[in-house]
């Protein structure tokens, strides 16, 4: 009864909220970068309306791991359409702004280069995860602007002990066992493509790709979901926090007795 109960929560996922609880992450993870969202749009004018956009100088061609690696670093609102990324690629076709050209769906463009033989390269553009071709631009924008009311997804960059915790927070109220994919090379296909192809919140290691074009670091992993699950891991990371499980985890050391630190994170209440 209480799970059912849970489910029928109705989470504030408008943009001031969304904006409020941003600070709290950074406040309470003290994540390196701010939190975005990002929205598509089937019409191209509609997302031009939006107040303080940036779009690309024409002509211009970038990769998504560079506008997502602006907007959380610069704090930018950024909008593209297909013709602003690497033109026909996975670029646009994880996102749904364009399907993927035959040079890539074969597996003819990584072949030799990330796979040793044709199927392996084949393999890894047919098991990935894309949303439908059917948009004609995307919007990624920082919450604490507030101008996705609201986005389609919430993505941040973590390092992994952070990510923990608020893997930790999200189950809080609602147990759910949480899984990663590994695409390998074209990991955002983990994190936002996953993320909105699917409504799930998904947890992904950026590859090679977003580290060298994108800006990220080493230590980073990225976190992608819908707006309501964001709401639902700040309540829950506010929840354990109240406890002590915070961020930075204070090492208790390797040769320790851990009766103490136990005796206060898994007590026994017999």
């Amino acid at each position: 009864m209480n799970a059912e109960r849970e489910e029928d929560t109705a989470y504030d996922t408008s943009a001031e909220n969304l904006k409020k609880l941003a600070e709290q992450l950074i406040l309470m993870l003290r994540i390196r970068s701010i939190p975005i969202g990002m929205k598509l749009f089937e019409d191209v004018d509609e997302m031009m309306s939006i107040p303080g956009l940036r779009t690309p100088t024409q002509e211009f061609h970038f990769t998504m791991c560079q506008l997502v690696g602006q907007v959380r670093s610069a704090g930018f609102t950024l909008g593209i359409v297909h013709e602003n990324t690497r033109m026909n690629s996975n670029c646009g076709g994880i996102v749904g702004l364009n399907t993927p050209g035959a040079s890539y769906l074969t597996g003819e463009n990584m072949d030799g280069i990330w796979f040793e033989n044709r199927e392996a390269s084949f393999q890894h553009q047919a098991q990935m995860t894309r949303v439908e071709p059917k948009y004609s631009g995307l919007c990624a924008a920082p919450l604490r602007s507030g101008r996705l009311n609201p986005p389609e997804i919430v993505l941040f960059y973590a390092n992994p002990a952070q990510t923990i915790l608020f893997v930790n927070g999200l189950q809080w109220k609602r147990y759910k066992r949480y899984d990663m994919t590994i695409t390998g090379e074209s990991a955002c296909s983990d994190s936002w493509g996953r993320a909105l192809a699917t409504g799930e919140t998904s947890i992904s290691i950026p590859c090679y790709a977003e580290r060298r074009y994108g800006g990220v670091a080493d230590d980073e992993m990225l976190l992608a979901m819908p707006p309501d699950e964001f709401v639902r891991g700040m309540e829950g990371l506010a929840g354990i926090s109240k406890v002590g499980l915070r961020y930075p985890i204070p090492a208790y050391g390797t040769q320790m007795d851990p009766a103490m630190g136990m005796g206060h994170s898994y007590p026994d209440k017999k």
